[in-house]
């Protein structure tokens, strides 16, 4: 009996991969002379006797799958038994805005969509977190859905994976760090994802806005600026946008902005929780990816004028009535 089912169970795959979708409601027998006919399996009857045989007959999965070459009517039925469906990727980009994340999932293709137009306040009702700010709490990384599934259970992956994310990160944490809580972590761990070119240096620029915040000195970083902005942001700050009393303008206001600014990788929250100790009050981009971090104004200002004004001094400020350039400013 096994020689005669092994010789039967032979299949050939569609050189092009195609993908088979078993809608729900399909019969056994059915599908299996779709396949038949689509060339996917040798004949149109042992799938059937196999399942028969096992006690699967009334266990076939619905959705899209992808048989590979050569695969037996065996195999097939396991995999159609177990539901392992074609898988499409959606990826959260570390740093996107809460915007930005909603714009691609709207986008992804295969989803059952629910959310279209629905507004931040409406996305966190429908988690079940009405009230919370939505910004920064889903975990950037390529998530993975079949067919069919519902934009709020993959937004619901990335909920809960962020919040264990930050529980355990908190739990950890060194307690010096002058955060009142995880909130305020997750901010900070936002700016510090925003202001990074390079993977390493975050925990040094972690550091030094730590540095500022014991001294009660202003964060001064443009990221908090551009997002209070909004759509308003048209890739360029000006001296008007700087004075601008924002609940986000960090030129203005003291401590950290109300809310995180974007979606922290598990990396900018490990460093917001556990920065790097140094002296340095400010940083400059080199225009590279890189920074040039300064303990002194004095040392800061020339770090300006060689890494952003190509070493020829001219009148600038590192007050933000006159900005010198992105993510410079990080005066007192």
């Amino acid at each position: 009996m096994v020689g005669y089912v092994y010789w039967f169970s032979v299949s050939s795959l569609d050189p092009e991969q195609k993908i088979y979708v078993v809608a729900p409601g399909t019969g056994l027998k059915q599908l299996s002379r779709q396949l038949y006919e689509q060339h996917v399996l040798a004949d149109a009857h042992t799938l059937v006797w196999l399942a028969y045989l096992k006690g699967q007959s009334r266990e076939l999965k619905a959705g899209e799958y992808r048989f590979r070459r050569g695969i037996t009517a065996l195999e097939l039925l396991d995999q159609v038994v177990s539901g392992r469906v074609v898988e499409y990727p959606f990826t959260l980009v570390e740093g996107w805005s809460f915007r930005q994340m909603m714009a691609a999932l709207t986008a992804a293709p295969k989803l059952t969509h629910s959310l279209i137009n629905a507004g931040p306040e409406q996305v966190m009702a429908a988690l079940g977190e009405p009230g919370v700010h939505p910004e920064g709490r889903f975990h950037p990384d390529t998530y993975y859905y079949s067919a069919g599934m519902s934009d709020l259970l993959l937004l619901q992956r990335a909920y809960q994976k962020m919040d264990a994310a930050l529980r355990k990160e908190w739990e950890g944490r060194d307690t010096a760090v002058p955060l009142k809580n995880s909130q305020e972590a997750l901010t900070l761990a936002s700016i510090i994802e925003r202001e990074t070119g390079k993977a390493e240096e975050r925990p040094l620029i972690a550091g030094v806005f730590v540095n500022r915040l014991r001294k009660g000195m202003k964060l001064q970083t443009d990221p908090t600026v551009i997002y209070g902005m909004g759509e308003r942001y048209r890739g360029k700050i000006t001296t008007k946008d700087l004075r601008e009393p924002t609940r986000y303008n960090t030129y203005v206001i003291k401590g950290l902005p109300p809310t995180p600014i974007a979606m922290p990788s598990r990396e900018a929250l490990h460093a917001a929780l556990h920065p790097d100790t140094t002296r340095a009050l400010y940083f400059v981009s080199r225009k590279d990816g890189s920074h040039e971090f300064s303990e002194t104004l004095e040392q800061h200002n020339a770090a300006v004028i060689k890494f952003q004004l190509d070493g020829k001094p001219k009148a600038f400020s590192s007050n933000p009535a006159v900005p010198a350039a992105k993510g410079a400013d990080k005066a007192p």
